[in-house]
């Protein structure tokens, strides 16, 4: 029906692209097993998701925020038949948005990718001379604000 509203909210990490931001961007700052070791903790529920991220990001404070992210996004592989299914869904009229526990900077890169509506991510703070400060501003996107 015309009148009906038709939103798909997608995931963006190991759904839309392949691999987890988290990881690509820990791997280019040195700091792949200690977020691993971190992300294995959160997945047993030893802590939470937003303590997890707290802990990761603070992993990064330092680091080249636009060097990191260009990095990543140049490498950047979306999931065989996301950018066949996005065009799809968008000639049939459906909105659409990726939603992340990971990063804006790169949400909205696969937002402007596959042309989607709307993107939600987590914002890692920067300080003026480019560099992850290793916190978050705004509210987290956690497992529950995805639901």
């Amino acid at each position: 029906h015309s009148w009906a509203k038709r939103i798909i909210v997608f995931d963006m990490d190991s759904t839309l692209i392949q691999g987890e931001v988290i990881d690509e961007l820990a791997k280019l700052a040195g700091v792949e097993d200690q977020v691993k070791t971190i992300t294995a903790a959160a997945m047993r529920g030893e802590i939470d998701f937003s303590q997890s991220l707290r802990q990761r990001c603070a992993l990064l404070k330092g680091q080249n925020a636009a060097e990191l992210f260009g990095h990543v996004k140049r490498g950047l592989q979306f999931t065989p038949g996301a950018e066949v299914l996005t065009r799809t869904l968008k000639q049939l009229g459906f909105k659409m948005a990726v939603i992340s526990g990971g990063f804006v900077e790169l949400a909205r890169h696969v937002r402007a990718e596959l042309d989607l509506d709307y993107s939600f991510a987590n914002q890692l703070s920067i300080d003026e001379d480019g560099k992850f400060t290793g916190q978050t501003t705004g509210p987290l996107v956690t497992p529950e604000r995805k639901r």
